[in-house]
């Protein structure tokens, strides 16, 4: 191994301790009322090793929140990013990373459902995913009558409210499982359903 390589990992393995340190610290207290200290000592690090990489707490943290957008992206692009074209019928549940990306950052996601920590960056996050279908994606055969922000917004907001559920559960399934499910509802509601109705009065 490179010394290069050896000090990158060293570098990265620092940040995310921070990282961690981050949010399990925000679980307990307003962000306003961490201190530098309190982010080193969780994390084990001097607060040279802080001062090395960012100049302030809110520096971590905007360079967490671009690291969870990017990863984001790039997990929900995942099935298509190579491709011209995209044909939903031939998805398969392994190519669906979303919840594998939500897994990775189980931490941060359950801060932000289950706490008002960060509030306002669950529409951010609904914001990303709505972006992306309306900027990736284009029907080949488009219904004119259906309008296209209303239904990127649907299209967003039903896969953030399967990762709050999720989220809410405890993790209890994994993020496979939650994979296959999506792609059984997608494929369910491709087809024309009658539901049976069971009201109670």
């Amino acid at each position: 191994m490179s010394k290069n390589h050896s000090i990158d990992r060293r570098i990265a393995k620092s940040k995310q301790a921070l990282k961690d340190a981050l949010i399990s610290l925000m679980q307990k207290k307003d962000f306003k009322e961490i201190t530098i200290t309190d982010l080193v000592q969780l994390a084990n690090l001097n607060r040279g090793t802080f001062y090395k990489h960012y100049q302030y707490k809110e520096d971590l943290l905007e360079e967490m929140l671009d690291d969870i957008i990017s990863n984001l992206i790039a997990s929900y692009r995942e099935p298509y990013i190579n491709s011209e074209t995209f044909e939903v019928k031939k998805l398969t549940s392994s190519a669906i990373k979303i919840f594998d990306h939500v897994d990775k950052y189980r931490g941060f996601y359950t801060l932000i459902v289950q706490s008002s920590a960060l509030s306002g960056f669950q529409n951010k996050i609904c914001h990303v995913l709505k972006d992306l279908v309306l900027h990736d994606l284009y029907d080949h055969h488009p219904d004119a009558k259906i309008d296209r922000e209303l239904q990127a917004s649907f299209h967003a907001y039903a896969i953030f409210g399967m990762m709050v559920e999720w989220i809410n559960q405890g993790f209890k399934y994994s993020s496979t499982y939650v994979a296959e499910q999506l792609l059984k509802i997608i494929q369910f509601s491709q087809v024309n359903t009658v539901f049976k109705l069971h009201l109670t009065e």
